[in-house]
């Protein structure tokens, strides 16, 4: 049997945007929480040689994504706002997205995106909607255990 992890990065493969044009991977994955993470290169970088604020987006977002769909209804963003707090160093990027408040049809996060010193580049809040289907109706989402 596979692990979450294992179940998370499998279904997500799908998400090509994310993993093969972006680059993002998933770290970690449990109940209301995923850590993502990637690696900057070149084509990360903006005119100015700056890391592009859309990056950042794309990486909560996906941390958005895998911690809200797994063990979950398929669930979409509503709404997301980030703040740029500031450029990020060196080489990696992290998004760490957590469950804020999870209700019947829609649903809160925060994602904290830092760079490799731990400083905190980006925050983003995200606003879900949680497609519920009719009893007996399998939504395609892999099923994640809370450890």
């Amino acid at each position: 049997m596979k692990t979450p992890l294992e179940r998370a990065r499998s279904y997500f493969q799908a998400d090509r945007f994310a993993t093969q044009a972006l680059g993002a991977q998933i770290d970690e994955v449990r109940e209301g929480y995923a850590r993502c993470s990637l690696r900057l290169e070149e084509k990360h970088r903006n005119a100015q040689g700056a890391v592009m604020g859309g990056v950042l987006f794309t990486l909560a977002d996906f941390a958005f994504a895998v911690a809200s769909n797994l063990d979950h209804p398929p669930t979409v963003s509503l709404c997301s706002q980030i703040a740029f707090l500031a450029p990020p160093a060196g080489d990696t990027l992290c998004a760490e997205a957590s469950v804020v408040r999870d209700g019947r049809s829609t649903c809160f996060y925060r994602v904290t995106v830092t760079d490799e010193r731990g400083a905190i580049a980006a925050e983003v809040t995200v606003s879900g909607f949680v497609k519920r289907y009719p009893a007996g109706e399998k939504h395609n989402a892999p099923e994640v255990s809370a450890p």
